[in-house]
């Protein structure tokens, strides 16, 4: 699972004394998540999620549930308490310490009714889900900064501190979700990561983010797919706008190929690409690339 908010770009199940990996971190306040709970909280009749496993520790549970992916139902979530492989997108990696955040996968299968075409949302749609789900459960604003980061405001400044990686399977999409909780700021793997506990966020118990998290996804995503994932008539299109912090931002786009595109962020269009206008009036789609914000817009 993802994201870029590691050691290379930006940023767990352990005892009191050292995390089960032996990582450098522990912490008495990092209590491990109550599977059985999440369990019986989450998976329901005629609920999306058919099934929830959290584990100790794994490489990267993208990869985990991707490789069960062809024998697993459709709503399959894998949680771990740490990864020591955790991906993002351009095989970035996640480091994080153990049990100082949520690192998870969810398989999803949205099947014929939405074309393939349109799962490219999915990614967008996470976002959006995530930051709904911490605003009800935490009361902390989460931004998205396109096509896969979550932004909080730590003093006065946004900060990354999640990501989301979407991977193709036979018949699916399987999502991860990196979230930083309760990263300190010696825990920082750089200075633009953060935290939702450095943004002030009124909970950082782990297993209500979770359920908030995983409750919030299955509610956009059944609207999404009812409406055979028009991101329009599904009001996703519209909901992610109006919390992307990339629009109306001067920004330089490294695409595919090393080139570079440089202008103002301006829309999301219905395939979910950035719209960036260029200083010669040109309006261009990206549809995948990284994205640098460079300074706002006046």
């Amino acid at each position: 699972m993802p994201s870029d908010a590691s050691a290379s770009s930006s940023g767990s199940s352990g005892s009191s004394g050292a995390s089960a990996s032996g990582s450098r971190w522990s912490s008495l306040d990092r209590p491990p998540l109550n599977g059985a709970a999440l369990q019986r909280a989450l998976v329901v009749p005629d609920g999306l999620w058919t099934s929830l496993e959290v584990v100790g520790t794994t490489g990267s549970t993208n990869s985990d549930l991707a490789a069960r992916a062809a024998g697993l139902p459709e709503g399959a979530v894998l949680v771990a308490e740490e990864q020591s492989a955790g991906r993002g997108r351009l095989d970035r990696s996640w480091v994080a310490p153990a049990r100082s955040g949520l690192f998870f996968s969810v398989l999803l299968k949205p099947g014929p009714q939405v074309p393939q075409e349109r799962w490219g949302w999915l990614t967008l749609l996470a976002g959006v889900a995530v930051a709904t789900g911490l605003s009800r459960a935490a009361g902390v604003d989460t931004a998205l900064k396109w096509p896969n980061d979550l932004l909080v405001t730590v003093d006065g400044e946004e900060r990354k501190t999640g990501g989301i990686l979407a991977e193709r399977v036979a018949d699916g999409i399987v999502l991860g979700i990196g979230l930083n909780v309760t990263l300190t700021e010696d825990e920082l793997p750089v200075d633009t990561a953060g935290s939702l506990m450095l943004a002030k966020a009124s909970v950082t118990d782990r297993d209500p983010l979770l359920k908030a998290v995983l409750r919030s996804l299955e509610q956009w995503y059944g609207n999404w797919r009812a409406a055979g994932g028009d991101p329009a008539a599904s009001g996703l299109q519209e909901t992610y706008a109006a919390g992307c912090a990339t629009l109306g931002k001067h920004v330089r786009a490294e695409l595919p190929g090393g080139r570079t595109l440089t202008g103002t962020a301006e829309a999301v269009d219905t395939d979910g690409r950035l719209v960036v206008r260029t200083a010669d009036d040109e309006h261009q789609a990206v549809g995948a690339g990284d994205i640098v914000h460079l300074r706002s817009v006046r």
